[in-house]
């Protein structure tokens, strides 16, 4: 999930949206994200990787803290709020995709996806009718 902020995939999903009208984005987040737990490292030992795993950090850390400003600690919550940032990222940084939420046109969730069950648990919803899109 953290992995959205480069320009080339936010033109996909522009892409997606505005020439072929895509109704909804998805946000799909999975436990055991390798991202989270090397972000959650990072802080903890204070040292930052090098090369592009570097980049993967620093995109995810601001949402542990986030997270762990707000009391959630678990690799679980921590992940939820980190795709919950994404999705608010994406709308944040797209005028095409904020601007169609604001219309009714689009709808953006996050999911975080269970491996172990292949279960999906809906933890952000933006645009268009919740009721129609936590159905």
């Amino acid at each position: 999930a953290g992995h959205v902020a480069g320009a080339e995939v936010l033109g996909s999903i522009e892409f997606g949206v505005s020439v072929l009208d895509a109704p909804l984005v998805v946000v799909l987040g999975h436990d055991s994200c390798g991202a989270v737990a090397a972000a959650c490292s990072a802080l903890e030992n204070g040292r930052t990787p090098g090369g592009f795993v570097r980049d993967v950090v620093e995109r995810v850390t601001p949402s542990v803290l986030a997270a762990r400003a707000a009391g959630r600690e678990t690799a679980d919550e921590i992940l939820a709020e980190h795709i919950e940032h994404t999705v608010d990222l994406l709308l944040e940084r797209s005028r095409v995709l904020a601007e169609r939420v604001a219309d009714g046109r689009l709808g953006m969730v996050g999911l975080s996806y269970r491996l172990a069950d292949g279960s999906a648990q809906l933890v952000a919803a933006r645009g268009l009718d919740s009721a129609v899109l936590t159905a």
